[in-house]
């Protein structure tokens, strides 16, 4: 977590802590405060230029061969926020970087967050963020970012649920959060390949508000992650696997086929949790 995120909520008294941290639970404040070692996660999001490629017909399924590629792919823009600050990071070109399509400025900063991050989360982010980044590390020779664990917040819409769209700006409306901010239309992207200033900035906000919605999705489905990255190897003591609170209440048993397990479950995040206890 970053260090001057940990020193505002030191400073916060507890009266105001939820409010001024509302993606917090009270027990990952309490753990903050107390100087226990929470989890570096970063939320995050990209833009990515179109292609210009050479083709023969506007239909059909040509193949196009990559030597027809006249101007690869590369970022325009990026945002994040470590979960639970306020303060969105964020990271564009410039018209001339643009129009040179030369991202390596903004790849290094990116690098940079993902190389401190214990767990990073995106929506579609293990087919497209986070596999295009690495395309664009190994194009700059950045070398690889410390480990780190995935959180795809499209495949557990997929896995856990049967909703009518997976995309990030249905699942936030469906669940009444906020929304997507309208770019115009592939223009914008136009525009921003261009070079034009203004239309970089208004990718840029884009891609902030993305960031925003993201984290309150994530935090929606948390409850449903299964197969979450245990936070108890991070913090002390018998705590939530998903959200690492340890304001938990016993909640029935599970049974396999050899074992039964006391369960208990989560009061900040609503997790079930498996005990390692066996009876």
């Amino acid at each position: 977590m970053k260090n001057d995120l940990v020193v505002r909520i030191k400073k916060t008294t507890d009266r105001n802590l939820l409010k001024e941290f509302p993606s917090f639970t009270r027990q990952e404040l309490r753990d903050i405060k107390n100087g226990l070692d929470a989890p570096k996660i970063l939320v995050f999001d990209i833009e990515t230029s179109q292609m210009i490629v050479k083709v023969w017909q506007l239909r059909g399924n040509e193949y196009i061969e990559p030597k027809r590629i006249i101007r690869d792919w590369f970022v325009l823009c990026w945002s994040a926020k470590w979960l639970g600050s306020k303060e969105v990071l964020h990271s564009r070109l410039t018209g001339k970087e643009s129009l040179k399509a030369d991202d390596k400025r903004v790849v290094e900063d990116i690098w940079k967050l993902l190389d401190k991050a214990n767990i990073v989360i995106a929506h579609n982010g293990d087919r497209f963020d986070v596999a295009k980044l690495k395309s664009r590390f190994l194009k700059h020779h950045l070398g690889i970012p410390s480990l780190y664990r995935s959180i795809d917040t499209l495949k557990i819409a997929r896995k856990e649920f049967r909703l009518s769209s997976n995309k990030l700006d249905y699942i936030c409306g469906y669940l009444g959060l906020d929304v997507k901010v309208d770019t115009g239309g592939i223009d914008l992207w136009d525009k921003c390949e261009e070079g034009d200033e203004k239309a970089l900035e208004k990718m840029d906000m884009y891609c902030r508000n993305d960031v925003k919605i993201l984290e309150e999705l994530y935090i929606a489905l948390r409850p449903y992650i299964t197969n979450h990255p245990n936070l108890n190897v991070y913090l002390d003591g018998n705590v939530c696997n998903n959200c690492g609170s340890s304001n938990l209440k016993e909640n029935g048993y599970y049974t396999t086929q050899a074992r039964k397990y006391i369960t208990y479950k989560c009061n900040d995040c609503e997790a079930i949790i498996k005990s390692k206890i066996k009876i």
